[in-house]
């Protein structure tokens, strides 16, 4: 089969001394979609960018429909048919999709002015021609992600990118916007064009890829047919050692409830009534699984919980003490931790360091500050440690967050919120965009939490993670509890997914414990 992009012996070294690409080779075979797997820094977005020149090798050769080429600038790459979407998004969030679309080739009326109507035919056109529907009068900032990433795509495929680099495509997806994406890709190679597709997602690696590449420590350990391998083979080959997908056994002793949410309601700034008389317990010791497709008032739930949302009525108390117009401060302090859904926006203060991060919450207390003067020293003895203990791939505890992998980003936050001995761990999605390894190593954190008798509220769109970790799980559809499964051992994701799809609810179903 003909091959459509070659990277020969590429070489990338930072300069804090850090070895990203180590003499790494991949050929990708023209109309397949090509899957490069790897921990968070094994150098598999570092390779990306090179190919798409945003980042420049050291030594190696990039060989491009047959031909050497030296891709100096994302310009050079788009030129020659090269597209990029990643991971996190670049669009511009205060224009709106057809403007975002012609960025840069815009249509003009009167020599100068952009014109509006050319610009929304534009998306028009090739939004149908690739059947990718986005609407071209809306702003970045009002749509649902999946529907960015589609602007992502079209945009690259509007500057008739014949191979399509995808990082992370499907981090922050539902799983029905996972099967958009897919059913996309699969017509995009129908129609000649060749994906790159990076992630971390063992399944839909599986799923979707032709053939697979493995990269670990900057170098490639294999490339194979993706038919060729098992979930457990790639995983081997990722971590250089064996990785469990049992569900963990369930707890031996329960404790009393450490939360308690009755009849909880939420009507946002539209006057929509997004949570219904929401009630349920998380007790000690136990992990409660929250599923649910994205945006059935699971978001605005976690942030009421966490003080970032003030609630229209209802009750919410911790420890028996009521968390009602408390700061998130204040609420911390009470036993909360917090690993939100959104690791950028509501997690990390990005251009600030390791170090800055780890306290955010924690600087004014003892040890990490004494009056008005913070003890660096202390504060970096501690981000030292945090950064081994949780695995963190960073040159120092001085590096600014927003130059780490968005794996390494999550693991920040992990380490942060379960460093502060909580009573309640909320986690909202906590192995959203990281790899296997590290997966594992948070699930265990979870684990451990939970048998040390802290109360565990899990959220998250990946059904395999709510099975393999949740004591008990309570469904959400329409902002309410719609199913409530107390006896997980026989429990498979086809069994909430009617319940998550609105098709089947309980009749006065809630998250209560029974008596």
């Amino acid at each position: 089969m003909e091959t459509i992009l070659e990277a020969k012996n590429i070489l990338k070294v930072y300069g804090n001394g850090v070895i990203a690409n180590r003499g790494v080779s991949v050929a990708v075979e023209k109309n397949t979609i090509h899957a490069i797997v790897g921990e968070n820094g094994a150098g598999k977005t570092t390779l990306m960018k090179i190919i798409f020149g945003i980042e420049h090798a050291q030594g190696g050769e990039i060989f491009f429909k047959g031909e050497k080429v030296n891709v100096r600038s994302p310009h050079d790459a788009i030129q020659m048919g090269i597209g990029m979407v990643h991971q996190h998004l670049m669009l511009a969030p205060d224009l709106t999709v057809a403007e975002n679309m012609v960025l840069g080739n815009e249509p003009r009326r009167v020599g100068f002015f952009l014109d509006t109507n050319r610009a929304v035919e534009i998306t028009r056109q090739v939004s149908e021609e690739y059947g990718l529907q986005v609407p071209p009068d809306k702003k970045i900032k009002d749509l649902p992600i999946g529907v960015r990433q589609r602007v992502e795509i079209l945009k690259a495929l509007f500057r008739n990118a014949e191979l399509l680099i995808l990082d992370e495509p499907t981090s922050v997806l539902t799983p029905q916007e996972t099967e958009i994406l897919f059913n996309t890709l699969k017509n995009l190679k129908a129609q000649g064009k060749t994906i790159i597709f990076i992630s971390h997602k063992l399944k839909e690696v599986k799923q979707i890829a032709d053939r697979v590449t493995i990269m670990r420590d900057a170098r490639v350990i294999d490339t194979r047919e993706a038919g060729e391998l098992t979930e457990h083979d790639i995983a081997h080959l990722m971590v250089g050692r064996d990785i469990s997908f049992e569900r963990i056994p369930p707890p031996v002793q329960l404790g009393e409830p450490v939360l308690r949410v009755r009849d909880l309601s939420y009507v946002n700034e539209e006057g929509i009534l997004v949570l219904n008389k929401i009630s349920f317990d998380v007790r000690a010791g136990e992990i409660l699984g929250l599923a649910g497709v994205v945006g059935n008032g699971q978001t605005e739930l976690i942030r009421i919980l966490s003080g970032l949302l003030d609630p229209s009525e209802g009750e919410i108390s911790l420890r028996g003490e009521s968390l009602i117009g408390l700061s998130p401060r204040k609420i911390r302090e009470n036993g909360l931790c917090h690993i939100p859904e959104d690791r950028m926006e509501d997690g990390v203060a990005e251009e600030t360091t390791l170090e800055e991060n780890f306290i955010l919450d924690r600087y004014f207390k003892q040890g990490f500050s004494k009056g008005i003067r913070l003890q660096w020293k202390e504060i970096s003895r501690y981000s030292r440690e945090l950064i081994e203990n949780f695995n963190i791939l960073a040159q120092s505890t001085k590096t600014p967050v927003s130059s780490l992998s968005g794996g390494n980003i999550q693991k920040v936050v992990v380490a942060r919120e379960l460093s502060s001995d909580p009573e309640l761990i909320i986690a909202a999605h906590p192995t959203r965009g990281i790899d296997v390894g590290s997966e594992e190593m948070v699930h265990r954190l979870l684990r451990e939490a939970r048998d040390r008798g802290k109360a565990v509220f899990l959220a998250s769109a990946d059904l395999d993670e709510i099975l393999k970790l949740s004591t008990r799980v309570i469904v959400m559809y329409n902002g309410e509890i719609v199913s409530h499964f107390q006896e997980m051992s026989k429990v498979a994701a086809k069994d909430l997914g009617p319940y998550m799809l609105g098709v089947q609810r309980e009749e006065a179903v809630s998250g209560k414990i029974s008596a």
